[in-house]
């Protein structure tokens, strides 16, 4: 069995996990400052 066979079965699946963690994280990021700025006009 070469390494071509199985890349797309390793890569693919890594690739949904890294970019749906990236995702998770910006939406997280973007929730705080928003959160941030709100108390930062309350004040």
């Amino acid at each position: 069995m070469n390494w071509v066979d199985w890349f797309p079965i390793v890569f693919f699946p890594l690739k949904i996990i890294v970019l749906g963690v990236g995702m998770f994280f910006s939406i997280k990021w973007h929730h705080d400052q928003a959160k941030k700025e709100k108390e930062d006009k309350a004040n």
